[in-house]
């Protein structure tokens, strides 16, 4: 038993091999249960959602960096679900407060994970109050009064 067929009639055999050993693949047997859709908290097929800043923390970067990540708590509006997400640019802190309406998207590190220095932060926030944090950040346009 140990070799596969070879041979001009071996298709049959071959395909059953095939469809026998694919059961072992770890990424097949993911995407058949569906496993990151379940895990996955902006939902199915969202890139994007909407959610309230809870509290503002600071995350402490990974070997060989050194650094304090802005980071903020966010609960999204869709599904209640807690997520922690990057904001980018210098001082954009500042322009973010609790109980503000931000914008998260994914951060974009391989296979959906975390992306660089920053340990487990998926998402990074892009609007604050429907106003664009870059612009915020660039002085293009100021911080809407609530």
């Amino acid at each position: 038993m140990g070799h596969k067929s070879k041979g001009l009639n071996s298709t049959k055999k071959l395909k059953q091999r095939r469809a026998r050993f694919r059961l072992y693949d770890k990424r097949l047997k993911r995407s058949v249960r569906g496993l990151k859709e379940k895990s996955n908290p902006l939902g199915k097929s969202a890139s994007q959602a909407k959610g309230i800043v809870l509290e503002k923390v600071q995350l402490e970067a990974k070997q060989p960096n050194s650094a304090m990540r802005k980071c903020a708590r966010v609960q999204l509006i869709k599904n209640g679900k807690q997520i922690t997400a990057f904001l980018p640019g210098d001082g954009a802190t500042k322009m973010i407060d609790e109980h503000d309406e931000v914008v998260v998207e994914c951060i974009g590190g391989k296979m959906g994970r975390a992306k660089g220095d920053i340990p487990g932060v998926r998402w990074c926030v892009i609007k604050v109050n429907d106003q664009s944090l870059d612009a915020l950040l660039k002085g293009k346009i100021e911080k809407a009064r609530k």
